[in-house]
């Protein structure tokens, strides 16, 4: 019975020593593609429409920033910000890169 056993943690050994570089390899560059196409590929893509949107936007778009304040566009500066109004008394300046997606015209008007 011993015999079996020894027999068998010898052929376990032989084969984790030879292929154990050659699959450590693989799992190492399959990890790393799947870490590419799962996390940093959709990053790059959502920042390049987010990017596309900003360069998109003129006066009178209705826009929702990333804090949920709903508004027009007023006013779009060179130095990156935007004069955002709210309501016929309340406008804002926020940075351009705060601006989280464009709503359709008469949005603001519905609610």
């Amino acid at each position: 019975m011993n015999f079996l056993i020894q027999n068998a943690n010898a052929i376990a050994h032989e084969t984790s020593e030879s292929g154990n570089s050659y699959s450590l390899i693989f799992m190492v560059i399959i990890f790393l593609l799947v870490f590419y196409f799962m996390l940093f590929r959709p990053q790059q893509k959502k920042d390049k429409e987010h990017k596309n949107l900003m360069h998109s936007l003129v006066s009178g778009d209705e826009v929702i920033t990333t804090s949920g304040l709903l508004g027009r566009i007023k006013k779009i500066t060179k130095n990156g910000y935007i004069l955002l109004q709210l309501n016929d008394t309340t406008e804002v300046f926020i940075k351009q890169d705060f601006i989280a997606s464009s709503l359709p015209k008469g949005t603001l008007k519905s609610l």
